[in-house]
């Protein structure tokens, strides 16, 4: 991507809750999941006037960073720092330095040049058919300025010789020369990427960011083998930057065969030759190029102490990178080493004798000068390598062509080196400060975030420029403290932190809260249920992954500059996988799981040029950020900030984190919780299951049942007939490992009686060990009955629902004549509580009707109780609304019959009354008035007002 311009790829979804859906975390999370996930990742901006108080102690927060060098973390770009890194070495054993050209004002990108020609059928097809110009052309030249003719001419001189050197075929002993171009040529420092490879987080820290990865131990680094006298000696002397990880030891495996530890080996550069000597050419011990100036086949071997005339012309092993040992001192009668003492013991041993053989010069005579290779049992005359030994080396000695063996492969998987200094958060601060405003030479917040995101692209594909940044990443908030206030007793909190204390939002609250499966798991997973905290500064970076077991995860950038994220949908992630496989094989082919390592980043414009998926967003201040189950996300800060995340699993994630399982197993990776196991744990008691859970839960372990029962009937049929049970969960995670899958076992597994320290799970019953089928046993947690109870136990919570569901629709509908009671209308309320079932309109309505049946109950109670003053009493048509209400009510009303008398009474008062007024003679011939007394009295005494 050098040279081009870095494209934003589109925003990713931004969701901004009311209060009222900021209430309930996982349930807006699932609200938004059907838009979200599509995108990968999202982004959540709280109510505005959510604010959490920042509570780590400034005082006491201490951390050591990792270092990036940025140009390392782009896959290509490493690959192509890996292939400098050989062809320097492989010119520094030449005793010169590989000095890199320019072409029209930029560095020639030699990885991309040898592969070009290779593809274009090799250096020699490329003359023959005139392709320079075309190979100029691939590689992004203007056309017309004869470029072709400069890169066969660098090709020749740089590459050429490396190649047919990795080939293994001879060439003349030769020197890069010096090419008098119009550009200066750069010298290439190694990066020696394979020494700093692998090395652990820091010391102090006693968690893991990704638990259980069983690491090897770390290669020792520059410091160690400054420590160690022993590491010291194996030193490698030569011309340029010293290139380590041929094969130092890491230093708890002595243990490792002997076969498996290559010797790293030493070179001097050749000093020059008295006048009058001629010197023996200092081949590099990777015999490479030979001498083809007429040299004779097969020299003599000259006395030790004479300098040979002529130029030794040797057999040519396979292609190589290792060095030769060459003390310093010229003492060439000592005493012959175990090496050939070992050689003469077995002379007389007829199927030795025709192998003790000089690879080199073809003879056997002077075996006190000859070594016997500790790799490959080839022998070697010291004075035939090149450069020649003066001593036979004491201690393991490799050939050149196990030392070039070695050398081909990369000494450890490639990870992050600890920085040395350790930061408080002011003194990172000032230092990220003053590292952004010097890199841009301006104020840090007037930097635009588009110039930050070009240059960072910029700079992780450039072979020339090393930058170098620090980032606090994977700071445990258990020894550290979180950036929320937490409710642990070391301090009182006040009523505002309190609340933060308890909101959902909290990232050490969301992994517990009650629809989160993480709370369901007993062990300490510390890596996925504590938070972790990260200090950013410009350009620090997190690479392309997927979160353990496929999980969810939440970021919350407490305070700062902004951290700039990409995602990529779950749906997308085998074809990211693809595509970085595609592109950059070399690093994947050591490292099969390098995406689950953190330590790879591609551009993201690289990705969308190949179809895959990918949308970016700035994460500010005060906003959450949140990645969906197997949604790749990387990204990078933008500058000094303070960010922490957490892992969580809802009832959704449960398919995915199975797959998961499943895939793991294929990689043979470690598991850091067993899926099996939260899923029993939470079948075990449903009761305290919601709703959407229990019913998850009883869909994943239906198919863990089916499969839990076909894989013992296939054990069945083999004969095994031996079971034992286990709690597999007392076990620690490393004794209950499948021994070929390494998947965490907890409903069963196969052992033997012979070979107590092994076991498989039963995908694998195959690999256990050869012992007689009698000798086998099942280890089991559940019997199959045991298990098909807990699936049905879960059937009848998730159900349990609907059942309530279906008695409170009869319920709410029944007729005049076979309506319940009161009580039974409360009990079905009570259920809903006890049985946690979710806000639902059923539980709504019922919650309504009993609410009417409070009122009407209050209302004819006072009514009949005639305890109220004429101003208050109820008018006629309260009254009839009420009988109305108490007539249409699904339960039987104790009151109505009384309340209907009431009724009945006013209405017949009130045909009287209307009878008396509207009777048009009653001027002329008016009643007595003792009879309207009478009814005016009657109408007082009534327990409504009635307008009459």
């Amino acid at each position: 991507m050098e040279g081009e311009e870095f494209v934003p790829p589109p925003e990713c979804p931004v969701f901004e809750p009311s209060w009222e859906e900021f209430q309930d975390p996982l349930g807006y999370i699932a609200k938004i999941r059907p838009i979200a996930e599509k995108s990968g990742i999202c982004k959540i901006r709280p109510p505005p006037d959510w604010q959490p108080p920042f509570s780590v102690e400034l005082d006491t927060f201490r951390f050591t960073p990792r270092i990036q060098r940025l140009n390392e973390l782009e896959a290509e770009t490493r690959v192509k720092l890996n292939y400098l890194d050989r062809i320097a070495r492989f010119w520094e054993i030449q005793a010169s330095s590989l000095k890199i050209p320019h072409i029209e004002r930029r560095i020639l990108d030699l990885f991309s040049l040898s592969k070009i020609v290779t593809d274009e059928g090799g250096f020699e097809m490329v003359c023959k058919e005139r392709r320079w110009a075309r190979v100029a052309q691939r590689l992004g030249y203007p056309p017309g300025k004869n470029i072709g003719s400069l890169l066969r001419s660098h090709y020749e001189r740089i590459v050429y010789p490396f190649e047919m050197f990795q080939s293994g075929a001879s060439l003349p002993h030769c020197k890069p020369k010096h090419y008098d171009g119009e550009d200066v040529d750069k010298e290439y420092k190694p990066h020696s990427i394979p020494l700093r490879q692998s090395v652990q987080p820091s010391k102090m820290s006693t968690y893991g960011r990704r638990a259980n990865r069983c690491q090897p131990d770390p290669e020792p680094t520059e410091e160690d083998i400054e420590k160690n006298p022993e590491l010291k000696k194996l030193q490698i002397y030569g011309a340029g930057p010293k290139m380590m990880g041929l094969g130092l030891v890491a230093r708890d495996k002595g243990l490792r065969k002997k076969d498996e530890l290559p010797q790293t080996v030493t070179i001097k550069e050749n000093t020059s030759p008295a006048p009058g000597d001629v010197s023996v050419k200092a081949e590099p011990l990777e015999p490479q190029e030979r001498q083809s100036d007429g040299s004779t086949s097969n020299p003599q071997p000259p006395p030790p102490s004479v300098t040979v005339k002529t130029e030794v012309k040797k057999e040519e092993p396979e292609g190589v990178d290792g060095k030769d040992n060459d003390e310093e001192e010229d003492d060439t009668d000592r005493p012959c080493t175990k090496m050939t003492m070992r050689l003469r013991r077995n002379l007389n041993n007829p199927q030795c004798v025709d192998s003790f053989v000089c690879r080199m010069c073809g003879r056997g005579d002077d075996d006190e000068k000859l070594l016997l290779c500790d790799g490959c049992d080839d022998n070697y005359h010291t004075y035939c390598l090149l450069p020649p030994l003066t001593d036979p080396p004491k201690g393991n000695w490799r050939c050149p062509k196990c030392v070039a063996e070695e050398c081909k492969k990369p000494a450890e998987a490639f990870g992050f080196e600890q920085a040395t200094r350790e930061y408080s958060l002011q003194s990172f601060g000032e230092m990220a400060d003053a590292f952004k405003a010097d890199y841009f030479n301006m104020p840090v917040h007037m930097v635009p975030t588009e110039l930050v995101e070009r240059e960072f692209w910029r700079l992780v594909s450039s072979i020339e420029e090393d930058v170098t940044v620090e980032y606090g990443a994977d700071i445990h908030s258990k020894e550290f403290g979180s950036g929320f206030p937490m409710n642990n007793g070391k301090r009182k909190l006040t009523k505002e932190e309190e609340d933060y204390a308890r909101s959902g939002w909290n990232l050490n609250v969301m992994p517990v809260l009650e629809q989160s499966l993480l709370c369901h798991i007993n062990g300490d997973i510390s890596g996925m249920k504590v938070p972790w905290l990260y200090v950013g500064m410009v350009f620090s970076a997190f690479c392309w992954h997927i979160e353990d077991h496929w999980s969810y995860s939440i970021n919350y950038l407490h305070w700062g500059e902004p951290k700039t994220w990409y995602g990529v949908p779950s749906v997308a992630a085998e074809h990211l996988e693809d595509v970085m496989k595609k592109l950059t094989p070399e690093l994947f082919e050591y490292q099969p799981d390098l995406l689950h390592q953190l330590v790879t980043i591609m551009n993201p414009n690289i990705l969308m040029t190949h179809g895959v998926p990918v949308v970016r967003t700035n994460q500010c201040a005060g906003e959450f950020v949140i990645t969906f189950p197997r949604a790749y996300h990387s990204g990078f800060n933008q500058g000094y900030n303070f960010a922490e995340a957490v892992n969580f699993c809802t009832a959704d994630w449960l398919p995915a984190g199975r797959s998961c399982i499943e895939h793991y197993r294929r990689l043979r990776r470690y598991c850091v919780f067993s899926h099996e196991e939260l899923t029993c744990k939470m079948a075990a008691s449903p009761e305290k299951l919601d709703l959407n859970l229990a019913a998850a839960t009883h869909r994943e372990m239906f198919i863990i049942v089916q499969e839990e029962r076909k894989l013992r009937k296939s054990l069945m049929e083999r004969g095994i007939t031996e079971a034992e049970r286990e709690a597999f969960e007392l076990l620690p995670d490393d004794e209950r490992q499948c021994d070929k899958c390494k998947t965490t076992c907890f409903l069963s597994a196969l052992a033997c009686s012979n070979c107590p320290e092994r076991l498989v799970c039963l995908y694998h019953t195959q690999d256990l060990c050869n012992c007689p089928t009698e000798k086998l046993y099942l280890r089991y947690r559940y019997t199959l009955d045991e298990l098909l109870a807990m699936l049905h136990r879960l059937k009848v919570r998730s159900e349990s629902f609907d059942s309530w569901a279906n008695r409170v629709k009869e319920a709410l509908e029944q007729e005049e004549g076979n309506k319940i009671g009161i009580e039974d209308l409360e009990m079905l309320k009570t259920e809903a509580a006890e049985k946690k079932f979710p806000d639902n309109e059923l539980l709504r309505k019922l919650n309504t009707v009993l609410k009417d049946i409070d009122r009407c109950q209050k209302t004819s109670t006072e009514l009949l109780s005639d305890s109220k003053s004429s101003e208050s009493k109820m008018t006629l048509a309260e009254l009839k609304s009420l009988v109305e209400t108490m007539q249409n009510l699904p339960c039987v009303m104790n009151q109505l019959e009384e309340v209907q008398a009431v009724l009945r009474t006013v209405e017949e008062f009130q045909g009287r009354a209307q009878a008396q007024v509207n009777d048009r003679d009653w001027r002329r011939d008016s009643p007595p008035p003792e009879q309207l007394e009478a009814l005016l009295e009657e109408g007082a005494k009534l327990l409504v007002v009635v307008p009459e």
